[in-house]
Formats: structure tokens, sequence, C-alpha cells
């Protein structure tokens, strides 16, 4: 039977709801965009957003940014980074996470990752000895490590950590929420991300006078009062003062569209995981691959899916991508020596000096990656894992014979 192409689009999310669009065309119709725009003691819908986004991550403040990576921006500066402080990270990332670190500053330490695609922890061990105080960790492709060992080596070292859970949100270790387990957790609300404003971001925390800082930093001007999930104003006493401000606020439209997308967040990541597991199902069929084991500690967002394919070389893993596109599946391969679109390594980011990281570089050489988005019905998906399975054993098939 000749397989039949796969016809969707990869980068195709489902559109935004009538409420949000009916919140969003309200905003417009007032013309008051700016946050502050308000009237007496009306809340915004930027701030509106904070109160409902701390109430559901279970933290005392939230602040609304401009996007993801200026919420670690932020959240460096607030903390106190030094010019070229060290701060610890993954080196299995994206680009904005190291450019948020020199944006803020710092100076990016790489952490050897695992093949189950999360931070290495005897690597996070060594490189805390040598004495940096910042640890920003990467929950990158929505893994999560084993957070509880992760906050025993913070506090060993006397780290403070921060979560990026771009690829998180709503995920948790134990029962606990991504983002809960540090200082603060850093959101991302661009459009490839669980909820959807074309660009925006989110920070949260429980402590009051870094959040004072973060939210006179964002650009809060004196009208801090005007946060829906903000500290005292008398914290701000001398912090407003003190603290520069470096304009990078969330506007009334993009939290108008937000806000309907976290009321029913969690019933999106159920429809995700549905897609994840039909996927995870087939792909477990190929003895060739190595899916990233998932802890039972862990509920994760499977908005996207991973997987290695042990001793695959250059040459057969470009071969591999390629026929897989050419029956309409898109995969990512993190092996490439140039960055390809959203998809590039520490070896492509030379405003840095080159670290040396031999067991990611081989790990990456491997990996492969996919984007899953809630448009594909699990027809689909159980489609799409047919295309892999059989591109990858017919790549094998082909490798036994030479």
């Amino acid at each position: 039977m000749t397989l039949q192409p796969f016809t969707g689009r990869f980068t195709q999310q489902e559109s935004i709801g009538e409420d949000a669009i009916a919140a969003a065309v309200a905003v417009l119709r007032s013309g008051r965009l700016h946050r502050y725009n308000t009237i007496g003691a009306e809340l915004s819908e930027a701030a509106l957003l904070e109160q409902e986004f701390a109430a559901y991550q279970g933290r005392r403040y939230c602040l609304g940014c401009a996007s993801g990576g200026y919420s670690i921006q932020v959240a460096l500066r607030a903390s106190g980074l030094k010019a070229g402080e060290p701060v610890l990270t993954n080196a299995f990332t994206l680009a904005p996470v190291p450019g948020a670190i020199v944006g803020a500053g710092g100076r990016p330490v790489f952490i050897e990752t695992t093949r189950d695609l999360v931070i290495d922890l005897a690597d996070l061990e060594r490189k805390a000895a040598a004495g940096a105080r910042m640890l920003l960790l990467s929950h990158m492709r929505g893994h999560l490590p084993d957070m509880e060992a992760v906050s025993a080596i913070a506090d060993r070292h006397g780290l403070v950590v921060f979560e990026d859970c771009a690829h998180t949100m709503g995920a948790t270790w134990a029962g606990r929420k991504s983002g809960n387990f540090g200082l603060a957790g850093c959101f991302s609300t661009q459009t490839y991300k669980h909820m959807n404003s074309g660009e925006g971001g989110l920070l949260a925390s429980d402590d009051a006078e870094f959040m004072a800082r973060a939210i006179v930093m964002s650009g809060s001007y004196m009208l801090y009062e005007r946060h829906g999930a903000a500290p005292d104003p008398s914290v701000f006493a001398d912090i407003r003062l003190d603290t520069p401000n470096l304009s990078a606020r969330m506007d009334n439209l993009r939290a108008a569209i937000l806000r309907p997308q976290l009321a029913v967040l969690d019933g999106n990541i159920e429809r995700w995981n549905e897609r994840y597991q039909t996927i995870e199902a087939k792909l477990r069929e190929a003895s060739a691959l190595y899916l990233p084991q998932r802890p039972p500690q862990e509920r994760y967002v499977g908005s996207s899916i991973q997987f290695l394919v042990p001793g695959i070389g250059a040459d057969a893993a470009r071969a591999f991508v390629k026929s897989c596109a050419a029956l309409g599946v898109e995969l990512k391969w993190f092996g490439n020596e140039a960055p390809v679109a959203f998809t590039s390594t520490h070896k492509s980011w030379r405003y840095l000096e080159l670290q040396a990281l031999p067991v990611t570089d081989g790990i990456l050489s491997e990996l492969f990656d996919m984007r899953i988005p809630l448009t594909f019905s699990l027809k689909d998906c159980e489609h799409i894992s047919t295309i892999i399975v059989t591109c990858l054993t017919t790549l094998s098939d082909r490798r036994a014979v030479r």
C-alpha cells in the first residue's frame, strides 16, 4: 500500500476563540490599548490577566511583559545580576535564553544535557561549586528534570533559581506547577506556545521586593498601583526611585486575547497530551529510535515531541528529514552545523565564547524534534507517526544493506 503524504501544516495554530476576539474588539473600540489608560479604580485587561494568571499559577504576584525573553531579562536584572556575572543554564535550549542572559548583562555558562533532554545534575553540581550565583533552568521542549534534586543542589550552593517555562506553562512536577520552584517563573505567550498573543510574556513570583523592581523596570512609571497582582504600594517607596524604567509592558490588546485562553488552558493540555501519546505509541514501534523517558512525577504538556536516533550520521540524518518532508512531515534536526529557523545550538551563538559540551553535542547530533499543533486530529497524528516510522525503517534497511 502506498503511503499517502500528510497535507496539514505544522505551523498552523487554532484560531483565536470568538470570546477572545470580542474582548479584543472591545479594547480596540475603546482606543485604550495602553495598560495604564484606565478610568478611576478600573482594572485594565493587562491587570486582570496578571490577577488571573497569579491565581492559576498559585503565586502571589504576576507581571505581564512584552515577550517571554523580556520576562527572563527583567527577572535577572531585578535579582541584581551584575555585568559579566556567570549564569548557569541548560546547553540544550533555544537562542532567546542565552540572549536574555546577555541582554541582562550576564554571561551564560552551559550545563550538559542528558539523553532524556533535561539538565545534567552532576554537571550542574560541578559548575555550581565554581561559584555561580544564579541558575536559569530552561525546561526546553517541555521536559522537566527532577525538581527536588535541582532544588537540593540550589540550596547547597546558594543558587537563585529562575525557571524558563516557555514550554511548560501548566505542567507540574509532583503536583507542583512548573515555575513555582525558584524565585520566579518566566512564561511566553508567543504564537507557538500554550497561549497565543503573537508575542508576550508573564513573570510570576512570591517575592515582594523582587516583583516591585520588576514592575518598575517593565515601565510602570509611578502607576504600579494599577497592577492586578502587585506587592503593596509601600514596597515601592524606595524601589520606584532606585530602579530604571526599561519599557517592555504588555498591552491591553494582547491581555484581552489571553484571558479567555487561560480559562481553557488545562483542557487544551489534555488535548495536546492525547496527540502526543498517539504519536508516542506509534513511534515506540521503531526500535531504531529512543524516546526520552517521562518520570511519573511529571505532568507534561505535549505540544511537541522529540526522539533520538542513536548512531545516525549527518548524511543519514539529512536524508531522514528530507524523506519525511517529501511526505509532508516537518522534522527539525539539532545536528545541523548552521541554524535552521528556530533551531540552533550553542555553537551557532558566536557572540559567546565557545564552551566544551561533548555530551550535549553528541545528543544533539542524534536529536529530532516536531511540533504538535492542536489543529491536528488524532487521525492526523497516527498518519504522521506512520510516516516517521516508515521513513526511519526504510533508512535503517538501507544502512543495514550497506
